[in-house]
């Protein structure tokens, strides 16, 4: 029963970490040109939610009978994942405005140099020990991201400025900080909060930060108009108005999927197997786009890959060694929940 729930979560996860970016990119490159929909999207199936935690609800009620808890999340965590959707909110905005000016072969590569933060921030804010290994992750992260900026005249797209795409590039890099940030912090309200890491629980925060970074966009999309365009969008879109309807909804369920089959992954097996699919599922949405979107794969690009495979490696070895010699010296208790450091949407990007 544990490996099918963790076959199944992992297929969620593969599915959501690159149909999210794909059908988002596929809004934009048929028409589409509002950011805080797109950003709306990431976390606007959040009432999907629910299902996961009426099932174990359900389970626990049979179990328990009326004395089951409905809610486990404390008042800390509730502000702590308030917080964390407020800036959740505007990462999704910064992501998807990299989207619309990157083709999404770039973008995956530079969404993917948010290691390189994940790993300062969790030392500022965890005391997370560096390793060579993860030190060499985010010198080889970070020079990969690098190549992509310097050489941007070949991928550019058609009818784009320079100005446009450079804007789009430190968009992006600018969520993967804002990303980085968030892991650790998600990390240490979870410590500050006292309270053992459930399946459940861990339900309960993505429940509530996504609805609050979900409202965020909201006022965005109110600010910039965005109900008012959608239907005068939905005529011009280039692959017709009914497809449009289903482009929006596909990327909202898309998205949730990512986040439920990163929460399932984590807890059943851990948030480093998580980050492996997702490293895989970074590799297939630049192929795709190559393929489907017929974007160029440049030198660049290939340089870029390279080295972003690398650091990958370096890093993941370097945690697994860490995992080895941490139970060796220590093996966890049976019954003892699963550290979750990384339950959030950006995790799929």
């Amino acid at each position: 029963m544990k490996m099918g729930l963790l076959l199944l979560n992992a297929i969620l996860l593969a599915i959501g970490s690159c149909g999210g970016p794909m059908v988002m990119r596929l809004y934009f490159l048929h028409g589409g040109n509002r950011v805080w929909l797109s950003s709306w999207l990431e976390t606007g199936g959040w009432p999907i939610n629910f299902i996961p935690l009426l099932v174990t609800y359900l389970n626990r009620r049979h179990k328990e009978g009326p004395a089951a808890k409905l809610v486990f999340m404390g008042g800390r965590l509730f502000i702590g994942s308030s917080v964390t959707g407020v800036l959740s909110g505007f990462d999704n905005y910064l992501y998807a405005y990299g989207v619309a000016r990157l083709p999404i072969s770039s973008s995956s590569l530079v969404a993917a140099s948010h290691l390189t933060f994940v790993a300062l921030f969790a030392f500022v804010l965890v005391m997370q020990k560096f390793t060579p290994y993860s030190i060499n992750a985010v010198v080889l992260l970070t020079l990969a991201a690098g190549v992509l900026a310097l050489h941007t005249s070949t991928d550019r797209p058609e009818g784009e400025s320079s100005k446009e795409y450079y804007m789009g590039f430190f968009m992006t890099v600018a969520a993967a900080v804002l990303f980085g940030f968030l892991l650790p912090f998600i990390q240490l309200t979870y410590k500050k909060a006292r309270q053992d890491v459930t399946y459940t629980l861990v339900l309960e925060f993505q429940l509530v930060m996504s609805f609050v970074a979900t409202l965020v966009c909201t006022i965005g999309m109110i600010v910039n108009n965005d109900f008012k365009a959608i239907p005068r969008e939905a005529r011009d879109f280039g692959l017709g108005e009914a497809m449009y309807y289903v482009v929006l909804v596909s990327s909202a369920i898309v998205w949730q999927c990512c986040f439920l089959g990163s929460i399932g992954v984590t807890f059943v097996g851990s948030s480093l197997l998580s980050a492996i699919i997702i490293t895989i599922a970074l590799q297939v949405t630049e192929i795709l786009g190559v393929i489907l979107y017929k974007e160029r794969f440049t030198a660049e690009k290939g340089v870029s890959l390279f080295l972003a495979l690398w650091g990958f490696v370096s890093y993941f070895y370097g945690e697994l060694k860490h995992s080895k010699e941490k139970r060796e010296i220590q093996a966890p208790e049976k019954d003892t929940p699963l550290p979750i450091t990384v339950a959030t949407h950006s995790i799929c990007y």
